[in-house]
């Protein structure tokens, strides 16, 4: 075969060895381990007739010329969380990697063809996901950023510049999508979908958008002896009313909803609950469908509110729109798996992924899903059939194939975009 998917099975092998141990993988952005991935990564690309940097952002490029500069990029990342998988992200990279073997193997392709491991996707030293994908696609706003610490103190700043990488020159990073007219991305599920399906791989129509908040009751402190049940005004009532409320609004509307915890002061035992902080997390594929969630939730936070005799309040933590993938991608990548497997499925991506970055900056993309094993990831017992990571690097070099010819096509027929 023109491209070797038992070669990315092995050398996804020899990357966990390398970066990993007996707690799972350790390649944190920005630290010793994943600098050795990022050298472990060029030694591979060294065999290549490539042209190999590092943006401004500390993400790492490597380019394949073709007859045009339009550009088709496959991505993802080597860093990983704490203890993670040995497949999250860095299949993505691997598989990619392969993909570009088969090109330069047939010659100069009709477009360019880059791969990026973008910097720090996970967030997981400094709370930041998406860190260089972000800069890429111009939307990170560096004040928003410059003061993050990690747990030993080391700000971000500090910690680019160990690697060499400017902070002040993060957004010089945009650059890289100038030319770039797709941009594909093969990723692990991380969920259970398509294992509870019995199905190896799936076209992913987006990712999600979410709405992340606070919802704080209060009411008033009284002792737990002395208070009868029918004179309190507890902030625990009104907040454990919305454990079920979350599982009913998304039952209405889809998508996922969770509350991720709870805080209750004066939080002793022999006192009724005078305040009680909620964090709640909304997420859904439709952008009016999420606001809805937001407001159901919200109505109930307030009914339940006025049942209990107490006051509640909302506070924003985070939100980001829903971001679908191009259409005419999802076909062509449906197209691929069904070409692979016989069978194919759709479904949306409740995590974020460096795509939606790229969709964002309004570059085609799309990404596929291969099957997870229990739905888990972000953990050293993460992992996925070799006989599935196999068809998932056939159906993206399949989706890389179509692609190409798609960008061509547009190329040729600018009045069709």
């Amino acid at each position: 075969m023109p491209i070797d998917p038992l070669r990315t099975l092995e050398e996804l092998k020899e990357l966990r060895a390398l970066t990993g141990d007996e707690h799972g993988a350790q390649r944190v952005a920005f630290t010793p381990v994943w600098a050795r991935a990022r050298a472990w990564l060029r030694e591979k690309l060294a065999e290549l007739p490539v042209e190999v940097h590092q943006d401004p952002a500390g993400n790492l490029w490597a380019t394949l010329r073709g007859e045009r500069d339009d550009a088709l990029l496959i991505g993802g990342h080597m860093d990983s969380v704490p203890n993670g998988g040995w497949l999250d992200g860095c299949l993505n990279v691997l598989a990619g990697l392969e993909v570009m073997r088969r090109a330069a193997q047939e010659g100069t392709p009709p477009v360019t063809l880059r791969l990026v491991d973008w910097a720090d996707e996970e967030g997981a030293r400094f709370g930041r996901s998406l860190l260089g994908s972000s800069a890429a696609s111009g939307t990170l706003d560096l004040e928003s950023v410059r003061g993050l610490r990690d747990r030993d103190g080391v700000t971000l700043p500090e910690a680019l510049a160990s690697q060499g990488i400017d902070f002040e020159r993060l957004p010089e990073a945009h650059a890289e999508l100038r030319a770039a007219r797709a941009y594909l991305e093969l990723h692990i599920e991380q969920g259970p979908v398509l294992e509870d399906l019995d199905l190896p791989l799936g076209a992913v129509l987006g990712t999600f958008g979410v709405e992340r908040h606070t919802i704080t009751w209060r009411g008033q402190a009284a002792h737990s002896g002395s208070t009868p049940m029918n004179r309190r005004r507890d902030a625990l009532l009104a907040a454990g009313k919305m454990a079920q409320e979350v599982y009913a609004l998304t039952d209405r509307h889809g998508g996922v909803s969770t509350i991720g915890s709870a805080k209750t002061r004066p939080g002793i035992v022999t006192s009724v609950v005078e305040e009680c902080e909620i964090t709640l997390d909304l997420r859904h594929l439709d952008l009016a469908t999420l606001t809805a969630m937001w407001e159901d939730a919200r109505a109930a936070a307030r009914r339940f509110a006025d049942e209990g005799g107490v006051t509640v309040e909302f506070g924003d933590l985070w939100r980001i729109d829903p971001m679908p993938f191009h259409p005419e991608l999802i076909e062509l990548c449906d197209e691929a798996i069904r070409e692979v497997c016989g069978v194919s499925h759709r479904l949306p991506s409740g995590p974020l992924h460096d795509a939606a970055e790229v969709a964002r900056a309004g570059v085609p993309t799309v990404m596929l899903f291969v099957q997870s094993l229990r739905g888990i990831s972000h953990n050293r017992i993460e992992d996925t059939k070799e006989e599935h990571l196999v068809l998932s690097v056939l159906a993206l070099d399949r989706l890389a194939t179509s692609a190409t010819r798609w960008i061509t096509d547009r190329l040729a027929a600018p009045q069709a975009r």
